[in-house]
């Protein structure tokens, strides 16, 4: 059973940082592309960032370039989000999602694998 478990989310002020991790079971983790994926409160799925397996290209959304980082340990089955100087407008329920080949899209039809969410709020 492929499971996909978010951690890392809290209360965070404007400027500061956080680090989601996503721990995969169930697939062979290291063949399979992976992305972050979040939504606001009453918006829909926005893709935030993506890493291939085999060769790691990472993807950023234009609104997070600069500021987050994804990587991944294949050695762990975990995929990381650094998020630095976070912004009220990055409030969402972040997701992860597997693609379970190498590929790693912008489509989130492409990923049939995804995770519960951990919540991420930026606040003063």
């Amino acid at each position: 059973e492929v499971q996909l478990v978010e951690s890392g989310g809290g209360l965070v002020r404007p400027g500061g940082s956080l680090r989601l991790s996503c721990a995969a079971s169930g697939f062979t983790f290291s063949s399979s592309g992976m992305s972050w994926v979040r939504q606001a409160p009453g918006k829909g799925l926005e893709w935030v960032s993506s890493i291939y397996s085999y060769t790691s290209n990472m993807n950023y959304a234009d609104s997070v370039k600069g500021r987050f980082t994804i990587s991944r340990d294949n050695n762990k089955n975990t995929v990381y989000l650094q998020m630095n100087n976070l912004k009220p407008e990055d409030t969402a329920v972040y997701y992860c999602a597997a693609s379970g080949n190498f590929m790693a899209t912008r489509n989130l039809r492409d990923y049939p694998y995804w995770g519960r969410g951990t919540q991420v709020t930026v606040s003063s």
